[in-house]
């Protein structure tokens, strides 16, 4: 559920990413052409979209699309 509400934040945000390319083991960076400002956005609707806040040093270690359904698993069960 995580990953795919991710592939839709991702490709609604990063107008040059399409859903299809989008795979857990992608890096945002390398494989999908993001910044590091990309990224920061990429959490912030996260944190929008699960009602959630992701920890700065989480942040800083979000490499890969499934580094990041990782983090939003953590942070909602952390939550509740």
């Amino acid at each position: 559920m995580e990953f795919e509400k991710l592939k839709a934040i991702i490709a609604r945000e990063i107008s040059s990413v399409k859903e299809e390319d989008i795979k857990p083991e992608s890096r945002f960076i390398d494989d999908l052409g993001m910044d590091s400002l990309d990224v920061a956005q990429i959490v912030l609707s996260i944190e929008d979209e699960f009602g959630i806040e992701v920890p700065d040093d989480a942040i800083e270690h979000l490499e890969t699309v499934q580094q990041a359904v990782d983090a939003i698993k953590q942070a909602v069960e952390a939550k509740n």
